[in-house]
């Protein structure tokens, strides 16, 4: 069994693997550009993040009721648990489905009804986080948040995804006040592509309590030194870096550097269907290339419970405990 271990950058979008699209297309009469799921893996090959992007948004066109979305969710959920999960905090891009259409309760209902069920049928706790599309309008972004306020009980956070060059943080500040008005936990994509500007931006403008990436932090000694000092967890996800051209080969990720640097790290899948990997996959990965250590990678999965938002209540309290435990005890045997 795979270290206990919680993800916490994870686009429910991109575990669209090819034989669920193809399923999912002749339930909804939908017709896709490729011959069959093998001619659809060949066009996972990617030259940068908008190549990716525009093929992960076209197969969305197959997403289109509660019962979708929900099979979608329970097909994650299955792997995994599989590859270690105890705990998900699942992205979601609400606006990528209502320009199809779809309406958001479509969306967020049929999430809830596989979530719902996790724990009991996977062992896997879940929260469901909000993702804003940066290259949309931040007036985009906040209609999204108001047409989401009937559904709060099932949202923990918002996120800032999607093409990140030339959008900063700061053009999403009145969202995400709105949004810390209204209770919800802060996160946001930064130093993916974007420069380290952007990771100081998202934490001084957004006010995010974790960073999604934040892989070019390294280019900045006082922004590594300060978030170091202030325990500012980073979702790192290295083999979508390498897929989508960020570093040229995993053997070139700074993940062992930022781990020796004090920095808070935590390993995730992204989009797992896409990059050629899920979590626990992407552990051993990480640990074939970079000679990523048996106490390293317990404290990458450490760092996954305590940056998770479990805090709410004293039952999520007891949960990250239960976890931590868990990761304790865990033998690499």
């Amino acid at each position: 069994m795979p270290i206990p271990k919680a993800e916490l950058h994870l686009h429910i979008e991109g575990t669209l693997e090819p034989e669920l699209a193809f399923a999912l297309a002749a339930r909804n009469d939908v017709e896709l550009p490729y011959a069959d799921t093998e001619e659809l893996r060949k066009a996972y090959l990617f030259e940068d993040l908008q190549s990716f992007l525009d093929l992960y948004y076209g197969l969305m066109a197959v997403l289109r009721t509660e019962a979708d979305f929900e099979e979608l969710a329970d097909a994650y959920l299955t792997r995994a648990a599989a590859q270690g999960v105890r705990h998900a905090e699942i992205f979601f891009d609400p606006q990528a489905h209502i320009a199809r259409g779809v309406p958001i309760g479509t969306v967020i209902e049929g999430l809830s009804r596989a979530l719902d069920r996790s724990e009991e049928r996977h062992g896997v706790s879940t929260r469901l986080i909000m993702c804003f599309l940066r290259d949309e309008s931040a007036e985009s972004a906040m209609e999204t948040l108001r047409a989401a306020e009937p559904y709060l009980d099932r949202i923990i956070g918002v996120g800032l995804d999607s093409a990140e060059v030339g959008h900063p943080p700061a053009k999403f500040k009145e969202v995400y006040e709105a949004a810390a008005a209204l209770g919800l936990r802060l996160v946001a994509h930064a130093g993916e592509e974007g420069p380290p500007a952007y990771i100081t931006e998202a934490l001084d403008v957004l006010r995010v309590e974790r960073v999604d990436h934040g892989l070019r932090c390294m280019e900045d000694p006082e922004l590594v030194e300060r978030l170091a000092r202030e325990r500012v967890p980073l979702t790192l996800c290295p083999l979508s870096n390498v897929r989508l051209r960020a570093i040229e080969m995993l053997e070139e990720h700074p993940l062992a550097r930022m781990l020796d640097a004090g920095l808070m790290c935590t390993v995730n899948s992204d989009d797992p269907a896409y990059f050629g990997g899920y979590v626990d996959d992407t552990f051993h990965a990480v640990r074939e290339a970079l000679g990523i250590g048996q106490e390293q990678l317990r404290t990458l999965a450490r760092n996954s419970f305590e940056a998770a938002f479990l805090d709410r209540n004293a039952a999520d309290e007891e949960l990250r405990a239960r976890y931590l435990a868990e990761v304790e005890a865990y033998s690499f045997d």
